[in-house]
């Protein structure tokens, strides 16, 4: 006995998990680039004016490394293929909803009409957070990669874990072909 409800249920689940989540990524890279010969990185020191909290760092850090580690890119102290700058923001954003909760009848002497409708107005303020990471050609020093992850700056621990989601879907997209099996 099939349960096509479950079926419908569980595709429905899927497809709100995928849209909840809580930062959003773009990619582009130089397509002239082959991206087979870089095998090493170093992450290049922030001189951002805006810090980032140790627990962001360390995810930040941590998870580039098991990311690119899977494209069979690793960390190293010198002579690197690639110099990864990150360069991040915040900004201070203001969300307007307005809405109607559509229009009251009201009865009066001649029988029923339409009355003014109701709105409602909604507004959300919020800080967006932009991390971007360019992957810099350490021989070239041209860009060959940029990945731009945005979300809604919270708590050190959520923001560590947008920090770390973000990482992963930028390398994700990282051109190097197929991640190397661990």
């Amino acid at each position: 006995m099939q349960y096509p409800f479950l079926s419908y249920l569980l595709a429905t689940s899927l497809l709100l998990l995928n849209a909840c989540s809580s930062v959003s990524v773009k990619t582009d890279f130089d397509h002239a680039t082959s991206f087979s010969q870089y095998h090493t990185y170093t992450l290049a020191p922030s001189t951002e004016p805006i810090a980032m909290s140790p627990s962001t760092e360390s995810a930040l850090r941590e998870t580039l490394r098991s990311s690119l580690a899977r494209h069979g890119v690793t960390e190293t102290d010198e002579n690197a293929d690639l110099h990864i700058v990150r360069h991040i923001s915040t900004k201070d954003k203001v969300v307007v909803h307005q809405s109607s909760a559509g229009v009251p009848y009201r009865y009066g002497r001649y029988g029923m009409w339409a009355g003014s409708p109701y709105y409602y107005t909604d507004v959300s303020q919020y800080t967006e957070g932009t991390l971007i990471l360019d992957f810099v050609d350490a021989k070239t020093q041209k860009l060959v990669f940029r990945g731009i992850g945005t979300g809604t700056v919270s708590d050190p621990e959520t923001n560590a874990a947008r920090i770390k989601e973000a990482v992963e879907k930028i390398v994700q997209e990282y051109p190097a072909g197929k991640p190397v099996s661990q």
